[in-house]
């Protein structure tokens, strides 16, 4: 939620709200996962990795796309393995999940070729 609330300047006011709509899309995601691993008799990790704050908007958005691309990549993976073990639910909560982290991934790119 770190974007939205740190840029500034006309820009700012065009893209603010879609920042923190993906920044709740992602919290509910990461809900969503610790749900389902628990119901599977997991316990979600409540060790989150460091937050990368950039020094600039062009950095936090390649930040983003990176973040996404990986994110896309793990769940496709996962998504797989679902339905490999039969787990038609975990394979719908992932593709789910998929279809709004491809949206998020070119948000970001759009937004960086807007930036060049």
């Amino acid at each position: 939620m770190w974007q939205h609330v740190q840029w500034a300047g006309v820009a700012h006011f065009s893209v603010k709200d879609e920042l923190k709509k993906i920044a709740v899309a992602e919290m509910k995601h990461a809900e969503a996962i610790a749900e389902r691993l628990f119901y599977l008799g997991d316990i979600p990790t409540t060790k989150p990795e460091p937050i990368f704050v950039g020094k600039t908007l062009k950095e936090m958005l390649a930040k983003d796309l990176e973040d996404e691309a990986d994110a896309v990549k793990l769940y496709k993976k996962t998504i797989i393995v679902a339905e490999k073990e039969g787990d038609i639910t975990t394979a719908q909560i992932f593709k789910k999940i998929l279809q709004d982290e491809e949206e998020h991934h070119d948000f970001f790119q759009s937004l960086l070729e807007g930036m060049k």
